[in-house]
Parts: C-alpha cells; sequence; structure tokens
C-alpha cells in the first residue's frame, strides 16, 4: 500500500491552513478603512492517469469514462472583493470617499505611485494633502494655514474661504485613477496598492467623469468584510482541515494494520 491517501490528505491541510490565514487577515481588518476582502481560489493538482477514457478495454470495445486519480489540491491565489463598503459620515472636511470605480493616488516613499481607497487625509505642516503617514496626495493640493471652511466637490475640485476673499477660492482638483483590471493590483500594505503588469496602467482623470468615481466629502469607506460570511466560511475551514487530519489519520491505521498482519 502507498502512502498517495496521506500526501493528498496533506494538501488539503496546506491549502485550508492558507484559507484560514485570508480569512484570519479578513476579519483582522474588519474596521480597516477602505479594506476589501480577499478570497482563496483552489485548483486541482495534476491528475495521474491509470486508465485514459476510450482505451481498449478488449478488442472490441473501449473505456466509458477510465480511471484517473487525483494527486491533491492547492491555493491558485488570492482574488480580491472589490465591492464598496459603506459610507461612514464622519464630518471630518479632509475624509473623503470614493463613491465609484477608482483609487486615490499617492507618492511613496523613494517616488513611488501608490493606489487607494482610504480617504481618510489630513493637512501637514507645509499646507499639503497628505495621507496618515505623511505621503502626499497626487496631484499636490496645497491648502493655505489660514484657510478656512474647506470644500471637496463631487468632482474632485478643492476650494476654500481665504482672508480678504468674498468668494471661495479654488485650490486645485483632485484625480482619481481607474485600471483596466484593478483585480491586479498588487497589494503592499498600509491600505496601499501597486500598479502591475497584470493591472495595466494608470488611467487618471476628473472624479465623477468618465465611470470614474465622485468624491464625497465628511465620509470614509468602510471595509467591506462581511463578519457573518467570514465566520461561517472559518467554520467551513475548520471542518475541511479535521476532515483531511482524519484521513492522515485513517490511512495511518491502515497502514499499520498491512504492516502487523503481513509481519
Amino acid at each position: 500500500m502507498t502512502t498517495a491517501a496521506m500526501h493528498i490528505a496533506r494538501t488539503g491541510l496546506d491549502a485550508q491552513d492558507m484559507r484560514m490565514r485570508v480569512i484570519s487577515n479578513n476579519l483582522a481588518n474588519v474596521n480597516t478603512t477602505g479594506f476589501k476582502r480577499d478570497r482563496a481560489a483552489f485548483e486541482t493538482l495534476s491528475y495521474q492517469v491509470i486508465t485514459a477514457p476510450g482505451a481498449a478495454s478488449t478488442a472490441d470495445t473501449k473505456y466509458a469514462t477510465g480511471l484517473n486519480l487525483g494527486t491533491g489540491v492547492r491555493v491558485q491565489g488570492t482574488a480580491r472583493i472589490d465591492t464598496q463598503g459603506s459610507a461612514q459620515q464622519t464630518s471630518n472636511a479632509l475624509d473623503l470617499m470614493l463613491d465609484g470605480d477608482g483609487y486615490f493616488q499617492v507618492q511613496l516613499p523613494g517616488g513611488q505611485l501608490g493606489y487607494t481607497r482610504a480617504g481618510n487625509f489630513s493637512r501637514s505642516a507645509e499646507g499639503l494633502l497628505v495621507t496618515g503617514e505623511g505621503y502626499q496626495v497626487m496631484p499636490g493640493i496645497t491648502i493655505p494655514p489660514n484657510a478656512s471652511a474647506i470644500t471637496i466637490g463631487l468632482d474632485g475640485t478643492v476650494s476654500a474661504n481665504l482672508p480678504g476673499q468674498n468668494q471661495s477660492t479654488p485650490l486645485g482638483q483632485l484625480q482619481v485613477a481607474t485600471f483596466a483590471n484593478g483585480a491586479g493590483l498588487q497589494s503592499k500594505g498600509d491600505n496601499y496598492l501597486l500598479e502591475t503588469a497584470a493591472s495595466g496602467a494608470a488611467n487618471l482623470g476628473a472624479p465623477n467623469q468618465d465611470g470614474r468615481a465622485a468624491i464625497r466629502q465628511g465620509t470614509l469607506e468602510a471595509s467591506n468584510v462581511n463578519v457573518v460570511e467570514e465566520l461561517v466560511d472559518m467554520i467551513e475551514t475548520q471542518r475541511a482541515y479535521e476532515v483531511n487530519s482524519k484521513m492522515i489519520s485513517a490511512t495511518d491505521d491502515m497502514l499499520k494494520t498491512v504492516n502487523q498482519n503481513l509481519s
């Protein structure tokens, strides 16, 4: 008797362990602004073909189905679920939510560009619109220190009241980046995504135009993690892990029986 069944069950343990890591990360980020949940995708490993379908069974007949034995499973990858999270009202003028498709563009250390749905911004000492880590939101918007009543329109136009001015003064316009394949963006951590060959180049443009998201001021996008759904997935994963573990124990008992009876 071979240990093929043990090997198959081991691949099941590895796959379910990785799925549990994905679920754990989703639950850990349930309160992370703009977070998008991940889903583990599985695929079968190669099959061992003992008898090919259609092969001759006798001189006059052929096998209708054949005999193919699977060798296990593995995690093919993780898919980011980009459904929009619920809106959370904050009444903070620099809290922004993207209502629709797109990302804010941020300049990361070293000049690299990152993309995020988290719009909890603030004003730096120099008056620049920045993220919580101090990274500049692109294109750069400078808000004078004496500005008041900051407003940001659906189209990303930033305006404020300045001393000596009777009307609101435009300070610039935010842009929104979209991608041909948003699922191809690479997760970096700290709520940032990076452009890849799979995502395609960023397509920058004014918000609320050409299918790009509108900007909602004083609002943040909550995580799209559904706690109940993740708990159900966690229980399912745990049960699958237990079954694969029992498969290893059962196969071990069968091997012990064979060894004892043949010794």
